[in-house]
């Protein structure tokens, strides 16, 4: 492709942006960001090292210009952006006005995509984001010959593999830059910068992207791509060969619910059948997966858990392809796939689908959107603002307009020993995780057998859970007929978010037949509600949120919840699993509040349950 040819490219988009922002309010909601007053990160005391481990929260999917995707759509920040954003600092989002998150990260990365990485900033490095130079003429055209141009523009983006795209010194140089910015942003017990960056293969419309993340300061000097191969399997061979050499990794599946049904097939990518040498490999490079981010939640979907009165959370299922079809659910979401992990360990005694879980943005403004209050979007000329998000002063056909089913995000949280690359990496390879929709809820999970009925409320509760079981992520064996199987579970809400409705357990079991099953069970819950005997459900809390208002109130929901759980069928000569999923009580999405912003009334849905999802616990006969 051409300079002058991306540069009318982006002019097009530019000038479309500018139209659908185009208000009295505009001067308001964006202001200017100006680098002499931009706030740095704030002061940040290290965290001691724990042997009862702390929690700490981070974004393991951050991309900046030097994406390809990224720098099409107007980002021009850099990896040192993206650290200085993820430890509390302002930045300049690409339209112009200064973001900032609630409170700094703790840990994060720069995962740019290794396609072509670099390449785009490289080669047009001065190429504005300005649409002035079309301005007028499009402002004398209809609204559907607006989104004509506006699709050609889009459509003129994709650049072929011989349009000089693919020098591998630029992307070398690029991706030493972004290892040395990490190494710059590294502060141990205070923040973490990890190594990474993105493998994006797309199989047809499917969705087969993996995050990789490095344990140390040692890294390759050029990722693999997926333009060495769509096959995870040859990325997880890339893999060994460079931990063999010392530069140990992990890869994290993301976007699942985007997949096709291909993420979890129970065949490898072209069709052969899988076996235990290829579950073992999986779960070697893969033991966590990504189930929040901007592109929708992935944990399950309504049509494969119809009596979860809570699996329509932010789903997004639209397949990133021209005929715009939906994803097949079965195959694409994570709860589904521990199901049918549990049913190939009975049937062939192996599975390739234990792991645990996280949550990360997807954010490709060397940011991390996910506060639904000051929400700025993914790709800001396609939903940098809230005209654009909403369609609203700009008709945007449903085939490039997905920005409304998009969700704020998500956050990864570690329960590790100490803030430093090793042990935050250690703690994700024991799969010692939980993923959440973007709030700071701090949740714990221990499964043993007899363990203390009272042990939520002990002081001691770690160094007796540890002794006696397992937590989150691991696997637990042993028991027997005279042993009771219990489940601590208790967690405490965001200090800057909303109160806890209930914890939820999801059990996941095989019955006589081979065949998997799930059931979900209120534990706990907040105002006095007990779960009912029959169904093991509480009933729902009024919500208080005013959607006109984009506002709720922190007068129901506890701050604290915890219990110890037995289950009231475990068969003990069958594989189960478990996991806890914490809700908060109902509060304004980010949409509502973009509504509110633009007087308009808000779409449905106007409010979300935020909440926390952890690794399951595996237990084996």
């Amino acid at each position: 492709m051409t300079r002058s040819r991306h540069a009318r490219a982006l002019r097009l988009l530019g000038a479309l942006f500018l139209l659908a922002c185009e208000s009295p309010e505009d001067p308001t909601l964006f202001p200017v960001f100006d680098p002499a007053t931009a706030e740095p990160p704030p002061p940040k005391a290290a965290t001691p090292p724990s042997r009862e481990r702390s929690v700490f929260f981070g974004d393991l999917h951050i991309h900046t210009s030097y994406s390809l995707d990224a720098y099409s759509f107007g980002v021009r920040a850099l990896p040192d952006d993206a650290y200085r954003y993820a430890k509390g600092g302002t930045i300049e989002h690409a339209i112009g006005y200064p973001i900032r998150l609630s409170r700094p990260l703790d840990f994060a990365a720069v995962t740019d995509h290794s396609e072509y990485l670099g390449m785009l900033r490289h080669l047009e490095p001065d190429l504005p984001v300005d649409g002035a130079v079309l301005r007028e003429a499009l402002l004398g055209r209809s609204r559907f010959e607006q989104t004509r141009v506006w699709i050609e523009g889009l459509r003129s983006l994709v650049r072929p593999k011989d349009a000089g795209l693919g020098d591998p010194e630029v992307m070398r140089s690029t991706w030493a830059s972004i290892v040395d910015s990490a190494a710059r942003a590294n502060a141990p017990g205070i923040f973490t910068a990890f190594i990474g960056y993105e493998w994006s293969s797309f199989v047809d419309a499917s969705n087969l992207h993996r995050i990789v993340v490095y344990r140390g300061d040692a890294a390759p000097d050029l990722p693999f791509s997926s333009d060495d191969s769509k096959d995870p399997e040859d990325l997880w061979a890339a893999l060994a060969e460079q931990s063999a050499q010392g530069m140990e990794a992990l890869a994290i599946p993301h976007n699942q619910n985007l997949s096709d049904g291909r993420m979890f097939e129970t065949t490898t990518l072209d069709g052969g059948p899988i076996d235990a040498d290829y579950a073992a490999r999986r779960t070697r490079w893969e033991p966590i997966h990504e189930i929040f981010q901007v592109k929708g939640a992935s944990e399950t979907h309504p049509l494969l858990s119809s009596e979860d009165e809570f699996a329509a959370f932010e789903i997004h299922d639209k397949l990133m392809s021209t005929e715009g079809g939906r994803s097949e659910p079965k195959g694409s979401y994570i709860r589904d796939a521990l199901r049918t992990g549990l049913e190939l360990q009975v049937r062939g005694g192996y599975d390739p689908f234990d792991f645990g879980v996280i949550g990360s943005s997807d954010g490709h403004n060397a940011s991390s959107p996910m506060d639904e209050d000051t929400f700025h979007g993914k790709l800001p000329l396609m939903d940098g603002a809230p005209a654009l998000r909403l369609g609203e002063g700009i008709w945007i056909p449903d085939s490039i307009n997905q920005a409304i089913t998009w969700g704020s995000g998500g956050l990864a949280a570690v329960w590790a020993e100490e803030n430093t690359r090793a042990s935050l990496f250690d703690a994700m390879r024991r799969r010692e995780t939980y993923a959440t929709s973007g709030t700071w809820i701090t949740l714990r999970f221990f499964g043993g057998w007899d363990l203390p009925a009272d042990l939520t409320e002990r002081a001691d509760a770690v160094s007796v859970a540890d002794a006696r079981g397992v937590p989150m992520g691991a696997t637990l064996e042993g028991g027997g007929a005279s042993r009771q199987l219990r489940f601590a579970v208790w967690a405490r809400k965001d200090p800057q978010g909303a109160n806890l409705d209930r914890i939820q357990i999801v059990k996941l079991w095989v019955d006589e037949n081979g065949d998997s099953h799930e059931r979900i069970f209120d534990v706990a819950a907040s105002d006095g509600r007990t779960p009912d005997p029959e169904t093991g459900r509480v009933s729902a809390l009024q919500s208080t949120v005013d959607v006109a208002n984009a506002s709720y109130e922190n007068s129901i929901g506890a701050t604290r919840l915890g219990v110890v759980w037995q289950d009231p069928a475990f068969e003990t000569d069958r594989p189960a699993r478990y996991y806890a999923r914490v809700l908060e009580i109902p509060t304004p999405r980010w949409s509502t509040y973009d509504a509110k912003a633009l007087g308009i009334p808000a779409p449905d849905p106007a409010e979300i349950q935020e909440r926390a999802v952890s690794s399951a616990i595996t237990v084996r006969p």
